[in-house]
C-alpha cells in the first residue's frame, strides 16, 4: 500500500494517552511514519488531509470522538473504508470486542500489551 515516493508505510496512532503516543510512535517508526492523533476528530482530519494511512491504530475511549465513532466514520468515505484497524483499548469485556470488531477493527488488542505482540499485528494487518 506503499507508494513509490515513500518506501515505509502510514501508520495513524490515536489515543489520548500522550506517553502511550510516544511510546508507540517510539516502537513503530523503524517499520512506519508514524502520524500521531489525541482524539478520534483529529484523526478524522489527519486522513482528509492525506496522505491517507496505511493502517491506524485507535483507542476505544477518547474524548471527542470514541473509536468505534471513527471506526464507523471510517466506513463510510471511499478512500477510508478499506483502511485496517487495530483497535488497542483497555475495554476487554467480550461485548467490547465484538463491538470493536463489529465497527470494523481487524484486531482487537488490550491493554497493557506486549510490544512484540503488536508489532506482529501492526507487521500482518500491513502485509494485507
Amino acid at each position: 500500500m506503499t507508494t513509490s515516493t515513500n518506501p515505509k508505510p502510514r501508520v495513524l496512532i490515536v489515543d489520548d494517552d500522550v506517553d502511550l503516543l510516544g511510546a508507540l510512535e517510539e516502537l513503530l517508526t523503524p517499520l512506519a511514519d508514524v502520524v500521531l492523533a489525541c482524539d478520534g476528530v483529529q484523526a478524522f482530519e489527519v486522513m482528509r488531509r492525506g496522505p491517507v494511512p496505511d493502517l491506524v491504530i485507535t483507542d476505544q475511549t477518547m474524548p471527542n470522538k470514541d473509536g468505534r465513532t471513527l471506526l464507523h466514520e471510517m466506513k463510510q468515505e471511499d478512500e477510508l473504508a478499506k483502511i485496517p484497524i487495530i483497535m488497542l483499548t483497555v475495554q476487554n469485556a467480550p461485548g467490547d470486542v465484538i463491538a470493536g470488531i463489529n465497527a470494523g477493527a481487524r484486531q482487537y488488542v488490550t491493554k497493557p500489551f506486549k510490544p512484540d505482540d503488536l508489532l506482529d499485528k501492526v507487521k500482518e494487518a500491513l502485509r494485507k
